[in-house]
């Protein structure tokens, strides 16, 4: 089992003078204390010099590097994994970006702090950090683990405020920054990232920024336009959507209000609307936001027709909240939440077999989605 301290996964030894590893390996300083990882034959007492390998002393080291920060030796470490692997800051990236692909956190997490205790410097590794919080609490978020997913999120705007202290700038910072603080609907600080970008990669020939950077300064300017030309960084909008998601929406949709008069055609803010009006429970007033939102330019947002089915499945009208989750499920295909509504509306129907399934598809997606895991096991009973 692994420890709660991960630091409890290593020991300390101090070898005799003129101990190495082999002939090739790198010399070692006795009078320093070595952190090896334990094997899992190993018990106390039981250690044998002999049998120490240089992955278990790799595999220490970057357990120091990671979580004890403050160790004095941490110089002396680095220089060990300099000389073992010089390529060490390549292949620890990749090996962390794969496991974060795969969704292994956990792992993917240590990897990337001992990657930060080996070069604090390196702002590349910061910003990585921050995509894998950032996509780390998308995750949650769809497993319904709502408090692990906001805390997640506060870790990757830690990293993307460093990452964008950076000297010299990174420009991919305040890219996918950008996309961080649309994601949050702040759109008054998406619309800063966006343009310090811009600013940064206005200068840069086109054949200097390859394909997709052209790609990324031209669709940093299209949401910067869109930003623009509907006020959305309005300081009322983002007060709205503050207050309805800590559950003042009486307030929020105070807020929203005066920003649809002054600005009426803005989909966002009608979706907004609908969605305070669907927290209080008024389903009829909701659904004519939500309404409004896809006239308005929402057709290709599946959230909000996720929020109507909601609204018609309280209001018992199942097969106008089948075609709105259908809807929804036709732009987000792999979307947890929408799949489980699914199941929750075949419930509704009375048709438990098709709910099954609809919960099992979730957890295809998502193994660790607790709610399909709950109603499953409700209905396995």
């Amino acid at each position: 089992m692994k420890p709660d301290n991960p630091l409890e996964s290593i020991y300390f030894i101090n070898l005799p003078e003129n101990f190495s590893l082999s002939e090739k390996a790198f010399p070692i300083d006795t009078t320093i204390p070595l952190p090896v990882q334990k094997k899992d034959s190993d018990s106390a007492g039981a250690f044998n010099p002999e049998e120490l390998t240089v992955e278990q002393i790799l595999a220490g080291i970057l357990t120091v590097l990671a979580y004890d920060k403050k160790n004095p030796h941490t110089q002396y470490y680095r220089s060990i994994l300099s000389k073992v692997k010089p390529n060490i800051k390549k292949e620890l990236s990749e090996a962390a970006i794969l496991k974060a692909k795969n969704e292994d956190f956990e792992l993917a997490e240590e990897i990337f702090l001992g990657l930060q205790g080996f070069d604090p410097e390196d702002k590349a590794i910061t910003l990585n950090m921050a995509l894998f919080f950032d996509q780390r609490a998308d995750s949650y978020r769809r497993s319904g683990l709502i408090e692990d997913a906001d805390a997640y999120d506060d870790e990757a705007l830690n990293y993307y405020k460093d990452a964008m202290a950076a000297e010299p700038a990174i420009p991919d910072a305040f890219f996918n920054a950008g996309f961080f603080y649309l994601k949050n609907n702040d759109f008054f600080n998406a619309k800063d990232a966006f343009e310090t970008y811009v600013t940064l990669t206005c200068d840069v020939k086109d054949e200097d920024l390859g394909e997709n950077g052209v790609y990324k300064k031209e669709r940093a300017q299209e949401i910067l336009n869109k930003i623009n030309n509907q006020n959305m960084d309005d300081a009322r909008f983002k007060s709205a959507y503050d207050l309805i998601l800590r559950g003042e929406e009486e307030k929020g949709l105070e807020q929203i209000r005066l920003f649809i008069q002054n600005n009426p055609n803005v989909w966002n803010a009608w979706f907004m609307l609908g969605w305070g009006l669907r927290k209080l429970a008024r389903w009829d007033d909701a659904i004519n936001a939500f309404a409004k939102a896809l006239e308005l330019g929402a057709s290709e947002n599946p959230d909000t027709y996720n929020e109507m089915s909601i609204c018609y499945l309280e209001l018992g009208q199942l097969e106008e909240a089948k075609k709105s989750l259908l809807q929804a499920l036709s732009l987000d295909p792999e979307s947890t939440k929408i799949i489980s509504n699914l199941g929750y509306l075949s419930l509704k129907e009375g048709n438990t077999a098709e709910a099954q399934k609809y919960f099992s598809t979730v957890l295809e997606i998502d193994p660790n989605d607790k709610i399909a895991q709950i109603e499953l096991s409700k209905l396995e009973v």
